[in-house]
Parts: structure tokens; C-alpha cells; sequence
């Protein structure tokens, strides 16, 4: 079943290119906001934030 408006671990680790893995450190790291319903899931607009969060501003 798939929450509407919510990513999965899966989907947000392929559009950054990371592994699963890596993302589920950076929830616990507490680097990318989730919510644990079943399985981490996270708002397209936090991975947004976290992306925002990781630009390197010159």
C-alpha cells in the first residue's frame, strides 16, 4: 500500500543516489525528518529541506 503525499526509503535513496542504508543513517542522524508508519516514510517536502540544507551557497 502506498501513502499518498509520503516516500519510502527505497524512493528516496534512488533519487539521490544513495543506498537505502545510508538513508536510514541519515534518519537516525536525524539529517532527513521521517515517520515511521510500518516502514520510514518521508514528506517530499523535508527531503526538499534536506536537500536545500546540503547546497553549497557561494
Amino acid at each position: 500500500m502506498l501513502l499518498k503525499g509520503y516516500l519510502t526509503v527505497r524512493q528516496v535513496a534512488k533519487e539521490l543516489g544513495l543506498t537505502e542504508y545510508r538513508i536510514r543513517q541519515l534518519i537516525r542522524e536525524k539529517q532527513i525528518r521521517a515517520t515511521k508508519i510500518g516502514q520510514w516514510r518521508i514528506k517530499p517536502g523535508d527531503l526538499q529541506e534536506f536537500v536545500e540544507s546540503r547546497k553549497n551557497m557561494r
